[in-house]
C-alpha cells in the first residue's frame, strides 16, 4: 500500500491540481490530494498526500507556512499579483519619492496578529461558489477580514520598485493581500510579482523533489511514511490490547492514554498512536468536556 506524503517543488505555470493528478498517475494510487494550494504562477513546496495519508491533510491546511516573495510597487492588479489586469498605475514622481527605509518601516509593521481581507480572486467560497469564478463574471465579492498572524517578516533585498521578503505566517494568510496592503500603506499601489513557498509546517523546500525526477526515484526516497508525516505531534506507542481496542473504535479514557505517555502532552493537543511495530494506527485528541480521547482518524491495517 502506498500511504504517505510526497514533497514536490512545484514549477511555475502549472496548477496544484495538475501536479496532484501527475503524482497520482506516477504512484498509481486512487486517492491523492495536496495540503494547501499554490497559485499557478507560484513555485515551491507542495506536499501531496497519498492513500490513507489524505486523511492527515487537516493537520497541514491550517499550519504555518514560509515564503520568499517579491513585491512590485507602483502597479496594482485585480488579482493582487502579476497575472491580473492592471487597475492602477502610480505617478512616476510618487513612486520615485519612496525610499528603501520607508519600505522597511512599512514591512516591519506587518509583523504580528492582524485581520486580513482575502483577494476577490481566491478559492474562498461565497454561497457555494469560489470567489475567483464570481470575479471572472464581474462579481467582485469581498469576504469579511479573517484573523492571521505574521510570525516573522524581513526585507532581504531591495531594488525599487521591487523588494524581496522572507515571511513566516499562519495558515490562511494571502501573500498577495499582504503585497496589496503594503502598496496601499505606501500610497503607490503594489502587486505580488513572484512567490516561492519554502516551508509547510515542519517540511522545507530542500526536502522536495522535482516533478520530472519523481518517476526515477525509489519509493523509499520519494515518499515519507505516514508515521513520520506528523512528527511535530506528540506520540504514544501502545500494546496489542490497546491496538485491538482502537481498531474496534472503542472509547479511550484519559487514564488509559496517559499510561502510555513517556512525556507530558500539552493540553488539547492531538496525539499520534503507534502500535508495537511503530506503525501509525490513529490520531486522537482530548475531549474538551469529558476525561477521554476522541478519534481524529483511524487507519486500516
Amino acid at each position: 500500500m502506498k500511504n504517505g506524503m510526497v514533497l514536490i517543488n512545484k514549477p511555475e505555470g502549472i496548477s496544484s491540481a495538475r501536479v496532484v493528478s501527475q503524482v497520482k498517475k506516477i504512484f498509481q494510487v486512487k486517492k491523492a490530494g495536496h495540503t494547501g494550494t499554490l497559485d499557478p504562477f507560484a513555485t515551491g513546496l507542495l506536499p501531496i498526500a497519498l492513500g490513507q495519508a489524505t486523511r492527515l491533510s487537516r493537520f497541514f491546511l491550517g499550519g504555518a507556512k514560509q515564503y520568499r516573495a517579491t513585491v512590485c510597487l507602483g502597479i496594482e492588479t485585480d488579482t493582487y499579483d502579476r497575472t491580473g489586469q492592471i487597475v492602477h498605475q502610480a505617478d512616476p514622481r510618487c513612486l520615485g519619492a519612496i525610499e528603501p527605509e520607508q519600505v522597511q518601516h512599512i514591512v516591519a509593521g506587518f509583523k504580528g496578529k492582524q485581520r486580513q481581507i482575502a483577494p476577490s480572486f481566491s478559492a474562498l467560497k461565497h454561497q457555494g461558489q469560489p470567489l475567483y469564478k464570481l470575479a471572472r463574471q464581474g462579481k467582485m465579492i469581498q469576504k469579511p477580514a479573517r484573523p492571521i498572524e505574521i510570525f516573522f517578516i524581513r526585507m532581504i533585498a531591495v531594488n525599487l520598485p521591487e523588494f524581496e521578503l522572507d515571511i513566516h505566517c499562519s495558515g490562511g494568510t494571502y501573500i498577495r493581500s499582504l503585497a496589496h496592503d503594503m502598496g496601499e500603506q505606501l500610497g503607490c499601489g503594489a502587486h505580488l510579482s513572484k512567490l516561492c513557498r519554502t516551508g509547510v509546517s515542519h517540511f522545507t523546500l530542500d526536502q522536495a523533489h522535482e516533478l520530472e525526477a519523481l518517476p526515477r526515484l525509489p519509493l523509499d526516497r520519494s515518499m515519507i511514511p505516514m508515521t513520520d508525516c506528523l512528527s511535530f505531534l506528540p506520540r504514544i506507542q501502545v500494546d496489542d490490547a490497546m491496538t485491538q481496542k482502537i481498531g474496534h473504535g472503542m472509547k479511550l479514557s484519559d487514564h488509559e492514554v496517559r499510561s502510555f505517555q513517556t512525556e507530558p502532552v500539552p493540553a488539547q493537543t492531538p496525539v499520534r498512536v503507534l502500535d508495537s511495530t511503530g506503525r501509525l494506527i490513529a490520531v486522537i485528541e482530548p475531549d474538551p468536556d469529558r476525561p477521554e480521547y476522541n478519534y481524529c482518524c483511524v487507519f486500516n491495517r
